[in-house]
């Protein structure tokens, strides 16, 4: 994409020629509506004036980042996301810095969150959730083949492109790692019962995350919600897996979500068996979007 060639912070550098590497400054874009707003900043839509393409700007304080002692994590995020190439991947083309804040320039998911959908919609239907599922299960297995593990797959980290297709958009949780990690992150409703227990965990990790998230979109609440944090990490330590008769959800999504909701990480349901289910082959989209 045009817009990547001299981003900072980007995979492409100029000719060996070239005296001295464009920065990016604001003037470079237009800046248009704000598309939503984070915990340290806010996100809007943008056209860079040069090769006039729509973008998504995110626009982050350095004092927040500070005081909040995420840098680290900022950098890393960077780091991870701006080399991933995939459909299902938000890109991340650059970013650039003045004094008080840091610009992160992403591709403009036109039609927004999932979150917001989902809330609207209350649940999806099988073949939508299963066009969903199957699209991040690809997108986890490219992931995984670089050795980033995600770690906070959930509703609202997802957007929706302008064909329909989802999209995974956030990074802030991910690390690339070679080994096991002990560190808990993510979001309570979807904590894998070796995050709760604080012992090491690796891609499997993602792999539970899935389940919670089919689970979702499927009832349109968390497995595992309850009204006190200590009686839902209860619930997943348990694995106290529940399926409500309404709505009406097929036996073989219900298997689907049990093989991946499993305590024992090595044995929940690999990747590239899920894109094998029966109720994935039989309701999931070949073409990775869902069309209403």
């Amino acid at each position: 994409m045009a817009i990547a060639t001299e981003s900072r912070g980007s995979e492409d550098r100029p000719s060996a020629h070239a005296t001295e590497e464009k920065r990016w400054v604001l003037s470079d874009f237009e800046v248009g509506k704000p598309l939503g707003r984070g915990k340290f900043g806010h996100v809007y839509l943008a056209r860079e004036k040069r090769s006039n393409q729509i973008v998504a700007l995110k626009v982050l304080f350095k004092s927040q980042l500070k005081q909040s002692q995420v840098e680290h994590q900022l950098r890393r995020e960077v780091e991870i996301q701006s080399h991933l190439r995939h459909p299902n991947i938000l890109r991340l083309y650059g970013y650039f810095y003045d004094k008080t804040r840091v610009y992160l320039i992403l591709e403009y998911a036109a039609k927004g969150e999932l979150y917001k959908e989902l809330t609207r919609c209350k649940h999806f239907s099988e073949r939508r959730s299963a066009t969903y599922i199957a699209s991040l299960a690809r997108a986890l297995i490219y992931l995984h083949g670089k050795h980033v593990i995600h770690r906070d797959i959930k509703p609202e980290n997802l957007l929706i492109g302008a064909q329909g297709e989802l999209k995974i958009a956030d990074f802030g949780w991910s690390v690339h790692t070679f080994n096991r990690r002990r560190t808990m992150c993510g979001t309570l409703d979807y904590l894998p019962p070796e995050m709760v227990e604080k012992t090491e965990h690796d891609y499997h990790v993602d792999i539970w995350s899935l389940g919670i998230l089919c689970y979702e979109f499927l009832y349109g609440v968390p497995p595992f919600e309850a009204k006190e944090h200590s009686e839902t990490y209860r619930r997943i330590v348990k694995v106290d897996l529940k399926f409500p008769l309404k709505p009406f959800v097929s036996p073989a999504a219900k298997d689907l979500i049990s093989q991946m909701l499993v305590k024992n990480s090595a044995h929940r349901l690999p990747l590239h068996k899920v894109l094998e289910h029966p109720w994935i082959v039989q309701n999931a989209d070949p073409s990775g979007v869902y069309r209403g």
